[in-house]
Parts: C-alpha cells; structure tokens; sequence
C-alpha cells in the first residue's frame, strides 16, 4: 500500500494494489472517490479535503510522501 498526501491541496491517495490495471472510478461523495480494477476489487481510494476526513497523525507510523505536485494528471 502507498499513501500520498499533498497539503496544498489537502488531498489524500491512498493505492492499495500497484499492478498496472484498467480502473474505473467510482465517486461515493463529493469529496471521496473509489478506483475499481480487475475482478471489482478497490486499488485506490482518493480523498479531497482530507484533513476534514481523516486524522492525518493516525497515519503513522505509515510511511508516506508528501508530494508538492498533484498526484494524478486528472486532479
């Protein structure tokens, strides 16, 4: 599993599955989105205004990146 959060824009990725897959996005809120790939298994969870949703110090000890620059191209 891999996390990233970028603070500029308080969005918060967490990937669950690596493969390189044909994912579907299915958006459950407004601000939480869930990536569906093979077999109708969840390989990404996007999360917008994170810090809103999600105690951000109760990722650790996760290690994570903080990433300056957006996470995906269609964000």
């Amino acid at each position: 599993m891999n996390v990233f959060y970028n603070d500029k824009t308080d969005l918060l990725y967490l990937r669950l599955d690596n493969k390189n897959q044909e994912i579907i996005n299915k958006r459950i809120s407004d601000e939480i989105v869930i990536e569906i790939g093979k077999n109708n298994r969840i390989v990404g969870i996007e999360i917008l205004a994170a810090s809103k949703h999600v105690n951000l110090q109760n990722l650790f000890p996760v290690k994570y990146k903080i990433s300056k620059e957006p996470v995906f191209a269609g964000v």
